[in-house]
């Protein structure tokens, strides 16, 4: 794979712990600024928000610019917003500086994912994939418990300071290792690139990457409560799930990247029913330490394997459209990680109460899986065309 990939999941790894990591600081940063759990939970979907806003908006603009200029500005921005982050005393002006560092954080996966696949052939558009993405499970892996290690240490203001000094080497890794040469994505005028983005394959594959994306969401960010509330655990357990999660989510990728070029229909047959019962199995575990924690690790590598499959049908699907397709690869992801938690969030003050979450994941991901079936062919490529009529 080519060097310059690293740095672009260097910088994912930054966003993606930023994204992430708020699932483990909720608990203190709710009482500090003087809201409920579940009103903290907001800002996931919010940076989401941003981000489904920021994907189309920041690809039309940048059709035109340098790639690696647009790149390094997203950077500086997401950092600058973190600053601003940890400054304030605000809920609201949290809010803002969330939505603006995920205008940032969707400028730079719309060009970096298009980005990805331009530097190699296109028979191994999935293994770069995998190792841009790589930098998302990295941050689930590392960058998350490490976040939630250092929030309990000195709060988690220190941990959006960390972050936006992280922005400084990641942008100047990004000018160092991304070539120049790759400018703006202009070519195509916006309205062939839109008729595009009306294949019926393509208007598949992203609603189903947002309801597998919400299921992993409305669960992922109140993984807390799961914890210290069904499981009984203390908080130092929270860094330990979400690190257990991060590495099944690891080996999702590496998974996908692996046979998403050649053998996607394999990986949705075999990681669409794991991503079905596993959340419901999560659900009535979570009481269970024992079975709660590698249950984590193996939802993590089936939701992570199959999200990623469909990202890379997506960009397949949209690859006739250069300004958009990673608009529309960010917009799907992230229309997801908007709705799972605005969708979990009441499910909190229910019956199920901390696993209530668990069981919005479980319905969401059986919407999707009925998708899949039923469209199966399409999704992959091998539906046959049907036959025209005799005269």
């Amino acid at each position: 794979m080519p060097f310059a990939l690293y740095p672009l999941a260097l910088a994912v790894f930054a966003m993606g712990t930023s994204e992430f990591v708020l699932a483990g600081l909720l608990p203190a940063l709710a009482p500090d600024l003087g809201v409920t759990v579940a009103t903290a939970g907001l800002l996931t979907p919010a940076f989401a928000v941003g981000m489904v806003v920021g994907a189309p908006l920041v690809a039309v603009l940048a059709r035109a610019w340098p790639r690696r200029a647009c790149l390094i500005a997203s950077v500086l921005v997401f950092g600058a917003a973190h600053a601003a982050a940890a400054l304030t005393a605000s809920f609201t002006v949290l809010f803002a500086a969330r939505v603006l560092a995920a205008l940032a954080h969707a400028g730079f996966l719309a060009l970096a994912l298009p980005t990805a696949t331009a530097l190699v052939p296109a028979d191994r558009s999935g293994r770069a994939l995998a190792v841009l993405l790589a930098g998302t499970t990295a941050a689930t892996v590392a960058g998350v418990p490490a976040g939630a290690a250092l929030g309990t240490l000195y709060g988690w203001r220190a941990v959006f300071w960390g972050l936006a000094a992280l922005c400084v080497p990641v942008a100047l890794g990004v000018f160092a290792a991304v070539p120049a040469a790759r400018g703006g994505t202009g070519g195509r005028g916006l309205r062939a690139e839109a008729a595009v983005l009306r294949r019926p394959s393509l208007l598949l594959a992203m609603p189903l990457g947002a309801l597998v994306n919400a299921a992993t969401f409305a669960s992922f960010t109140y993984l807390a409560p799961v914890v210290t509330g069904a499981a009984g655990l203390g908080e130092g357990w929270v860094a330990v799930v979400l690190m257990l999660f991060g590495a099944g989510s690891f080996a999702g990728v590496t998974l996908a990247g692996r046979f998403a070029d050649g053998r996607p229909g394999v990986l949705l047959t075999v990681t669409g029913p794991a991503v079905v019962v596993g959340w419901p199995a999560l659900a009535l575990a979570a009481g269970e330490p024992a079975v709660l924690l590698p249950l984590v690790c193996a939802q993590g590598a089936a939701s992570f394997a199959l999200g990623s499959t469909l990202v890379t049908r997506v960009l397949h699907e949209a690859s006739g459209a250069p300004a958009l397709a990673g608009a529309c690869a960010t917009t799907a992801l992230n229309a997801g990680a908007a709705a799972g938690p605005l969708l979990a969030a009441p499910s909190l003050a229910t019956a199920a109460g901390p696993r209530g979450p668990l069981w919005t994941s479980a319905l969401l991901a059986v919407a999707a899986f009925v998708l899949v079936l039923r469209f199966r062919a399409r999704l992959t490529g091998t539906e046959e065309p049907t036959p025209s009529r005799l005269p």
